[in-house]
């Protein structure tokens, strides 16, 4: 059995490879059972765990294989300097159930969670989106922004934290590739610039305005993962038109069980998932001045992808 940590995995991957890769996951027939969910009582704020499996009988060599993911979610670490998620992933043979590698499941989840929003982006946001609004200076965050420079032409990167310091080390990070970066002070400011508005914050109060949100933008809310969680006011959910990653989406995520719950939105106005999206059976963007929300909690399936490709470039 390999170790495969993290260093290998980011030398070996690349954006495109992997959005293409789980465009084709999508396309396939992978077995994902309900992820289980736990709550961790702490001090300072409940922390989360979170066990993802998922497997596939098939031939296909990108996914025939049996994959978990146990990841932790302590939100008090930021204030530490460590982690907000760590996990590992557990890859398996389809064909014996013999282990093969045990992945760093903290970057697999960056890497995946990112391609996710630039394979939505690729069918949602205008074909012509250049400035995106980075909301959130984490871990994912530069991230995001390499997934979607992979599949839309974006030049110009504008960044928003709560804390400023990080989002300016954040613009130094990015600086050297090639993009337009700039640190916004006023949310407000930004919002009505982009074309492309990426959240991946743990805000409790929405921190999109829906009513600063231009025609033909796109939204990608992913940090909110429980419905106390929320990146996107209700005005911004009545403006767009709504997909989700997948079932998760719904049931757990505030900024759609929320409005649900409200009837800000009904269920038959979420106009499907991103299985929906890749096998044509859903549109995507209809028109350039529509607004367009993709929210995201993250599937198994994708992780099962990711780490069969992973796989193949690493472990024989």
């Amino acid at each position: 059995m390999r170790l495969i940590d993290g260093a290998a995995l980011d030398a070996a991957l690349s954006r495109h490879e992997l959005v293409e890769t789980l465009r084709e996951a999508f396309r396939s027939e992978i077995t994902v059972p309900p992820r289980e969910h736990h709550s961790i009582a702490r001090s300072g704020g409940d922390a989360s765990l979170l066990l993802m499996p998922a497997w596939s009988g098939a031939a296909e060599a990108a996914s025939d294989h049996v994959g978990v993911k146990i990841v932790t979610v302590f939100p008090g670490n930021a204030a530490n300097g460590l982690a907000t998620v760590a996990g590992v992933y557990l890859l398996l043979s389809g064909e014996t159930g013999a282990p093969l590698a045990v992945i760093d499941g903290t970057a697999l989840t960056l890497w995946r969670t990112a391609a996710a929003s630039a394979l939505a982006a690729s069918y949602l946001a205008r074909a012509d989106a250049a400035h995106l609004l980075m909301i959130g200076a984490g871990a994912l965050a530069p991230h995001l922004v390499a997934a979607h420079a992979a599949m839309r032409p974006i030049t110009r990167v504008t960044l928003w934290n709560r804390d400023v310091s990080r989002a300016e080390r954040l613009a130094e990070r990015l600086a050297g590739d090639g993009l337009d970066v700039e640190v916004e002070t006023d949310l407000a400011r930004a919002l009505p610039q982009a074309d492309i508005i990426s959240c991946a914050t743990l805000s409790s109060e929405p921190l999109v305005r829906g009513a600063l949100v231009k025609p033909g933008a796109h939204l990608d809310l992913v940090g909110g993962f429980t419905p106390a969680m929320r990146e996107a006011d209700d005005t911004a959910i009545r403006r767009a038109r709504v997909y989700v990653d997948g079932p998760g989406a719904i049931a757990e995520a505030g900024d759609i069980a929320a409005p649900l719950a409200g009837g800000v939105l009904a269920p038959d106005e979420i106009v499907g998932d991103l299985q929906g999206l890749c096998r044509g059976l859903i549109d995507g963007r209809r028109t350039a001045d529509e607004i367009t929300l993709f929210k995201s909690v993250g599937i198994a399936l994708e992780d099962l992808a990711a780490g069969a490709l992973i796989w193949r470039k690493l472990g024989s």
